[in-house]
């Protein structure tokens, strides 16, 4: 076990990202066709090919996923990863023609500072196929792909991951985009929210303060600036609707380790994956366990992004927290 998504059997993830204009993607292959679903806690979300998660869509299994920076020019990132299955003989089949099943969610990182102004057509569908070329069980985390240009209240986002198993003996990963609206630490000693869940001081150990500290509220300067979009993924058999509970409860990661969080004006979402390697005993019992690991994992995944971040180099850029609590 890594402390990665990639340990879950059948998942990939690559990054791919552009320094000038401070945004990226990444993109999560699946080695076989996995069930999947989602749920939407933001007010403002940027979506691709979300109807068909639906338990009810006649297409069960997708073949990956993309999270992009660009608001919704990176929507371009998903028919990148798309172009770059189809080359490898992949998608749903109909008749001889084989299409890509690839949903994805978007960020806003527009204002991370870097140059947008990228013409006629804006640079994401080559990243989505770049990232979906370096996706590997290798696992980079901080300022890379979709968490380039992420950033929260106070400090710089990024790429986050973690892993665990269950009593069960499943799989379950987290990988996220932090960009948030609000803070992942709270008081100003860089103490994490999700400090209860720490593993191996995977984000520096400072555990909670000794103090009580007050929760502060603050938004970025503007608040539509945001959007933490993640994804779950397991090893257990799952159905579609399986898979959508298992999304609905990874959320409660999200305000376990974020606040504000769900705000009116961002596109919150947790994607949820099985990889369908290991049958549930208690598909009741097993399931409730699953989503539990799942929040916690989420949790750990949005400290991580924002403890393994490193700032960008543009005035006015947010520190990382390696930079302020790191010494």
């Amino acid at each position: 076990m890594k402390n990665l998504i990639t340990d879950v059997t059948g998942v990939l993830v690559g990054h791919a990202h552009d320094a000038k204009i401070a945004s990226g993607t990444t993109a999560i292959i699946f080695e076989e066709p996995a069930v999947a679903s989602a749920d939407i806690r933001g007010g403002g979300p940027g979506t691709r090919e979300l109807d068909l998660l639906d338990p009810v869509a006649t297409v069960e299994r997708i073949d990956g996923l993309v999270l992009s920076g660009g608001s919704a020019f990176g929507l371009d990132a998903g028919a990148g990863v798309q172009a770059w299955l189809a080359e490898q003989g992949r998608g749903f089949a109909v008749g001889p023609a084989r299409i890509p099943i690839v949903p994805g969610a978007i960020l806003f990182d527009l204002f991370s500072g870097g140059d947008k102004n990228w013409g006629r057509f804006p640079p994401y569908r080559d990243l989505g196929y770049a990232a979906a070329q370096n996706a590997a069980k290798e696992c980079k985390l901080g300022s890379v792909g979709a968490g380039y240009g992420a950033s929260t209240q106070n400090l710089k986002g990024g790429i986050g991951s973690a892993s665990a198993r269950t009593e069960s003996g499943h799989t379950v990963g987290a990988l996220v985009a932090v960009n948030a609206a609000g803070r992942v630490t709270l008081g100003e000693e860089g103490h994490f929210f999700a400090a209860a869940f720490e593993q191996n001081g995977e984000f520096g150990g400072r555990g909670f303060p000794k103090q009580p500290q007050q929760v502060a509220t603050a938004l970025k300067g503007d608040e539509r600036q945001n959007t933490t979009i993640a994804l779950v993924a397991t090893d257990a058999v799952l159905t579609n609707a399986q898979a959508k509970r298992l999304a609905v409860m990874a959320g409660a990661g999200f305000a376990i380790a974020i606040h504000p969080v769900f705000t009116p004006l961002d596109g919150d979402l947790v994607f949820a994956a099985a990889t369908g390697k290991r049958a549930l005993s208690d598909p009741l019992r097993d399931l409730a366990k699953l989503g539990a690991v799942a929040a916690q994992c989420l949790a750990r995944a949005i400290a991580r992004g924002v403890y393994e971040a490193d700032s960008l180099a543009f005035s006015g850029a947010l520190p990382a927290w390696k930079d302020k609590f790191g010494k």
